[in-house]
């Protein structure tokens, strides 16, 4: 059996689409289904001009439970228009999955969600089913593997916020069809056979500044109480 080299991505070429206005915290680039199903509206990528950023595609895929967890261990309190931005880098959006278990009589959570879907994110979600040892759990590498698959043949470039090592089959295949793929995760999360068949990897924890909350209550309450002890 002939095995064929993996594309460089260096020669790609890109398709040259219509500039699209970049996206601020209330508006984001980003195609509908109906669009992406219609072969007269959005055709697959094909490869051209890399340093181009506003004609590359790019589909976003962040497994929210591995996020939370690393959230947890950074002590960091993630803001996702920040991380949208980031994760984006000044590229056409084509989607934004954010996959994560769900507890219905959870409001807080169901709060959050309803936020992210309005805040250029699609919610994929899943009940929690509750284990033999009483913690609860939602497997949606399938769902993660599936939209990743579908998707790439419309992107240059997609990007996986996670460190499932379930992934590393999907991830595997998508690069040797010439498509680039970006793993984030934090580096104790993250399984070596996800980060080596990617194209780059980013620890979380070295862009917490970059995508996390500012603190103002604190600042604002300490300004208060400098001012009552004068």
């Amino acid at each position: 059996m002939q095995l064929l080299p993996r594309p460089q991505h260096n020669n790609q070429q890109h398709l040259k689409l219509e500039p699209e206005p970049l996206f601020n915290t209330t508006q984001f680039s980003v195609f509908e289904e109906s669009d992406i199903e219609s072969a007269n509206t959005l055709r697959p990528c094909q490869q051209n001009n890399p340093d181009n950023k506003q004609h590359q595609r790019v589909a976003i895929f962040i497994d929210g439970a591995n996020l939370f967890y690393a959230a947890m261990h950074l002590n960091l309190e993630i803001d996702y228009t920040k991380l949208l931005r980031y994760l984006t880098k000044e590229r056409q959006l084509l989607r934004a999955y954010f996959y994560t278990g769900v507890d219905y009589t959870n409001e807080k959570q169901q709060g959050f969600l309803l936020w992210m879907s309005r805040n250029g994110y699609r919610v994929v979600s899943k009940e929690l089913v509750e284990l033999p040892n009483g913690s609860k759990k939602a497997d949606l590498d399938v769902e993660i593997a599936i939209d990743m698959m579908t998707l790439a043949r419309y992107c240059n470039t997609l990007v996986l916020l996670s460190g499932d090592g379930d992934l590393a089959y999907a991830v595997d295949n998508i690069t040797y069809r010439g498509v680039k793929v970006e793993v984030v995760g934090l580096s104790s999360m993250t399984n070596e056979n996800l980060i080596r068949v990617a194209d780059s990897y980013t620890d979380l924890e070295l862009i917490k500044q970059d995508i996390q909350k500012k603190n103002t209550g604190w600042v604002e309450r300490s300004k208060i109480q400098r001012k009552s002890l004068r």
